[in-house]
């Protein structure tokens, strides 16, 4: 039999990474410009597919029937086509975007709900609210009544979902809103899974919000439709071994500490442990430029050495699945921080000032100068890190230490 999945731009996705865990099924991922949909449906070549941006309307029309949600909804995320090659559309988004929400917390009871977006993700996530006993719904588009223009005329709104591809890989850090401007907020939701946390996600922790991103609503929708697939019940519990396995996956490992504390030697110890590519980011910048850092610093000074450290940042964040070392004033920058925190768990490697290597790096010369840096950076070291672990015994047993809290952070 043969699955997959169909829409305009897909090299973000990790559906196919998903069925391969539900069910021992083909799975395809399938990029298709919108002049070619009708001719895929009309080939029925696949058993059934998933849809997602732009096609989640567009298909409708090619259905010979809809189930109950998708006809009440209008969007259809998953297509069956049975032996005689009758298309039926279903929508397992709404399944999906329920577990999401329960899965965070949030409720939407008697709550002033506002949706960014008005494509089929919207209307999915608005029956789900209706549903679920909402006391208003305002819908945001980039041209309607309500628009990103006059917004903040819904500022006392409760729960805030964004249903846009605004924020999805490749164009990480993108938001359309502050939610300094809602400030009786209670719950953000982003159906955005790639990164793991968008920039919206990052601000609701950021301000203490119940928030989620879209891993939860991908793969609970995905198990609803591999039932479809397949014709038969799966147990629930597999949607949140899937979400610790991918979410383990995906992640990246991020070393961040004093410079010359050892982030390179124990990246790359954890990189040859657990199989996975090891980036640092001050190689990266010395062949972009073709110099060495000291040679940056002495040509060019210190803010045009850390303004392409942020470009190497924003690139390397968007990656998945790698150890990365970052430099030690890297995380001086909020937007780095943003950039580090999108994909990744991040480790702040703590070792005596009076071991720390100072050959070759043009701020920490003397012991007196790392001892002042020390004291500037170390509360943003800690704030920005989920687990601390130190490199006064050996590269071995600090690398051995974060494969361990790594590991548990997903309940390993």
């Amino acid at each position: 039999m043969r699955f997959g999945l169909i829409g305009e731009n897909l090299s973000h996705s990790y559906s196919e990474r998903i069925h391969r865990l539900l069910g021992d099924y083909r799975y395809d991922i399938i990029s298709l410009p919108p002049d070619k949909l009708e001719q895929f449906i009309k080939d029925g070549e696949y058993n059934g597919f998933n849809v997602t941006i732009p096609y989640k309307k567009a298909v409708i029309r090619y259905c010979d029937e809809l189930d109950e949600k998708a006809r009440r909804i209008g969007s259809v995320n998953t297509v069956i086509l049975d032996r005689d090659g009758r298309i039926t559309g279903y929508n397992t988004d709404y399944y999906g975007f329920s577990y999401m929400c329960r899965r965070a917390g949030v409720s939407f009871r008697d709550k002033k709900v506002l949706i960014l977006g008005s494509g089929g993700t919207s209307l999915t996530c608005t029956a789900v609210a209706l549903d679920e006993g909402c006391r208003e719904i305002v819908t945001v588009s980039r041209s309607g009544p309500v628009n990103y223009d006059n917004i903040i005329t819904h500022s006392d709104s409760d729960i805030i979902i964004n249903t846009t591809p605004v924020g999805m890989y490749p164009n990480n850090g993108l938001s359309l809103i502050d939610l300094s401007d809602f400030p009786g907020c209670s719950g953000v939701l982003d159906v955005v899974y790639n990164p793991l946390k968008t920039r919206l996600i990052l601000q609701a922790e950021k301000l203490g919000i119940p928030c989620a991103g879209g891993l939860a609503m991908l793969v609970a929708q995905a198990k609803r439709a591999s039932e479809l697939f397949m014709g038969k019940d799966i147990d629930d519990n597999i949607i949140e071994h899937i979400l610790r396995q991918l979410s383990r996956e995906i992640n990246n490992f991020i070393l961040i500490g004093m410079p010359g504390s050892g982030k390179s030697k124990i990246g790359q110890k954890v990189a040859s442990l657990c199989g996975r590519e090891f980036i640092d980011s001050d190689e990266i910048i010395c062949s972009r430029t073709g110099s060495t850092i000291p040679e940056i610093f002495e040509a060019h000074g210190e803010g045009y050495f850390r303004k392409i450290e942020s470009e190497v940042v924003a690139d390397i964040g968007k990656l998945s699945g790698k150890v990365i070392s970052v430099g030690g004033g890297a995380i001086l920058r909020e937007e780095n921080r943003k950039n580090l925190r999108q994909n990744g768990i991040v480790f702040f490697i703590e070792r005596g000032l009076d071991k720390l290597e100072t050959e070759g790096r043009p701020l920490s010369t003397d012991l007196d100068t790392l001892k002042d840096m020390y004291r500037q950076r170390l509360p943003i070291y800690l704030s920005c890190s989920d687990h601390t672990v130190s490199n006064e015994a050996s590269i071995e047993a600090a690398a051995n230490k974060i494969l361990e809290e790594f590991n548990a952070h997903f309940g390993y």
